[in-house]
């Protein structure tokens, strides 16, 4: 195959950040994107519909001329959050979802969530005005292990919410593990998945094999290939409860490469390419268009995009760098080549 045609895909979770690192990282997305789920987790976190408006709307004047593109704005669920709060949420355009994040989980989740039990009633007032729940699925108890923290998730927290909240939409985003691949097809339609190009790609032995290499840090962490190849099965099965999610997250790469570096993959510069790449190991590039431009328009209840990108069968070069030398992301693959090439 030399070509590949597929209607437009949308990205069901990305980080765009804001400032200089926003003006570097969108065309990346909104080349290749129709729409875009945007993470709500800046400092300070977006809260409000007011706050999601001006977000979006220095998302959209940060785009450059001609791109046609739509951010899906979320909210960050607080234990603040009050029924008002996601009342106002379900009546604007702008703000499709809420986003759950266990305090302490990842990058900017301090004003997340430390009592699961205590945001039922927000959870209620979703499930009513049928806004979509996306979770970073994974404990924070400092005494589970890290690669442990989302299969303990599933146990603890998502069976609960599952059960109490059968009509709430839940995304579990960039899950990383056979258990939670199982979980979602195992349980009702109304729950579904996003999956990552890194995860899909990598286990964890690229993280530490040879060394600490921190541009494949990210969390939920890189896990064994068996839970690989359980996500590799998922994508590339036609199942509409898992779809695209890159979870792209820029960090300036001084922050990386450090001792106490950022947790985050940036993928935006070459997303569909390298999910791509994983269907075409697969023999399933006939899947990709499932993944990638229907199942997650069908689950948030859009209209499917109507244009189409195509991709070459063309090897090409990732740069080291993105962005200028203040202001510098390294993306994922630095320097390696890539099969495939939007055109």
């Amino acid at each position: 195959m030399k070509t590949l045609t597929i209607t437009r895909p949308d990205d069901w979770h990305t980080h765009v950040r804001n400032g200089a690192l926003l003006k570097t990282v969108l065309p990346h997305t909104a080349k290749q994107f129709a729409r875009a789920i945007i993470m709500p987790n800046l400092k300070p976190p977006v809260t409000t519909v007011a706050q999601a408006l001006i977000y979006q709307d220095e998302i959209l004047q940060a785009l450059p001329a001609g791109m046609d593109f739509t951010p899906l704005m979320t909210l960050y669920l607080t234990g603040k959050t009050s029924e008002a709060d996601i009342k106002l949420a379900a009546e604007s355009d702008a703000v499709v979802a809420f986003k759950l994040y266990p305090a302490g989980a990842t990058t900017n989740s301090d004003a997340g969530v430390a009592n699961i039990a205590a945001i039922f009633p927000a959870l209620s007032a979703l499930e009513k005005y049928n806004l979509p729940l996306l979770i970073h699925g994974e404990v924070t108890d400092e005494h589970c292990d890290i690669f442990d923290r989302e299969r303990l998730f599933i146990e603890t927290h998502l069976n609960t919410i599952v059960k109490n909240f059968p009509a709430l939409r839940i995304v579990l985003e960039h899950v990383t593990t056979s258990e939670a691949v199982q979980f979602v097809k195992a349980t009702a339609k109304t729950v579904a998945a996003t999956i990552t190009p890194q995860h899909l790609l990598f286990n964890r032995n690229a993280l530490l094999a040879g060394g600490i290499r921190p541009h494949f840090y990210c969390l939920p962490i890189l896990k064994r290939e068996q839970h690989r190849l359980a996500l590799v099965a998922a994508a590339t099965s036609g199942n509409p409860k898992f779809f695209l999610g890159t979870d792209s997250a820029p960090h300036l790469s001084s922050l990386k490469e450090t001792a106490c570096g950022c947790a985050g993959c940036y993928s935006a510069h070459a997303a569909i390419e390298l999910y791509a790449e994983v269907f075409e190991r697969a023999d399933a590039l006939d899947k990709l268009e499932g993944f990638a431009s229907f199942y997650g328009a069908d689950f948030y209840r859009l209209p499917r995009n109507t244009t189409t990108i195509t991709l070459e069968k063309q090897t090409w070069t990732v740069p080291s760098i993105y962005g200028d030398a203040e202001h510098s992301i390294t993306p994922l693959k630095a320097g390696e080549t890539l099969s495939w090439r939007l055109r």
